[in-house]
């Protein structure tokens, strides 16, 4: 045992990432095999549990964000999907488990960026992740048509924006969520749990299936997140400031009783 030890601490902090990306397919492959939209609510609920129990190990600013960020993708799921229509789910609504899933993504990206690897080689990896999205762009507009029939334009017009967000100093995070994301989105699809649109509904235009770099789109998803809850101030902000408030009707409750005392003297004098 005392020999299995320096390895399992070498490996405890890709514990979630690892779980993660075995949780994918299985997830993915159960949904595939629903039959109605209450089993599929099962799976919502289990996701939500999930990501419920891997949260109580975060920081609060961490466990905020994630939670933000599920607000976030769930608004963009709603009109990517219900209401635009560029991609569609089997039973073309929006399932339970999507919201909980972005933020198990998210999850992945943030633990991702404080592993030693990332700590150690993020230049490296965050170049990769951007060769991988630019070949895979090109792959889109040449040889995508040739093999699927399917020209992905929609993916190439993604790649300036990831471009962007390989340029921040956050550039490890992303270049994770481009991993992962990229990894769901090729088994979603080949599953069928989800499907892009041959042409962009109200504008035509040409999408993969799915598309090269939509990860820039969960990176902007990711960005928003982090954005938000900045505004929101430093992690219990709003539970001191209730605290104060408490703290204050205390005083001033304590206060009257005093000049109740005090009020026979004056009525004496």
């Amino acid at each position: 045992m005392s020999r299995l030890r320096p390895s399992y601490c070498r490996l405890r902090p890709y514990t979630y990432n690892v779980f993660l990306l075995g949780l994918i397919p299985v997830a993915l492959f159960l949904d595939i095999h629903t039959r109605n939209l209450w089993q599929q609510d099962v799976l919502g609920l289990l996701s939500f549990c999930v990501l419920a129990f891997w949260t109580r190990f975060s920081p609060p600013n961490e466990r905020r964000q994630v939670w933000i960020m599920v607000g976030v993708a769930t608004c963009i799921e709603i009109w990517s999907s219900v209401i635009w229509g560029i991609y569609r789910y089997r039973f073309h609504n929006m399932p339970l488990f999507v919201p909980w899933g972005h933020g198990l993504v998210y999850l992945f990206a943030l633990r991702a960026g404080r592993t030693p690897i990332m700590l150690k080689h993020g230049r490296a990896i965050s170049r990769a992740a951007l060769y991988l999205a630019t070949a895979w762009a090109a792959f889109g507009l040449t040889a995508e048509p040739l093999l699927t029939g399917r020209l992905d334009v929609t993916g190439a017009m993604f790649w300036p924006l990831f471009v962007w967000f390989m340029r921040r100093p956050s550039a490890p995070i992303y270049a994770a969520a481009f991993f992962v994301t990229s990894y769901l989105e090729i088994i979603g699809t080949h599953f069928g749990n989800w499907t892009w649109q041959i042409y962009a509904p109200v504008s035509h235009i040409a999408t993969g299936n799915p598309p090269s770099v939509i990860s820039a789109g969960y990176c902007i998803m990711d960005f928003l997140a982090i954005a938000i809850a900045a505004r929101f101030g430093a992690p219990g902000a709003v539970s001191r400031a209730c605290a104060s408030a408490r703290r204050a009707a205390v005083g001033v409750g304590r206060s009257s009783p005093v000049s109740t005392e005090s009020e026979p003297d004056a009525r004496s004098a």
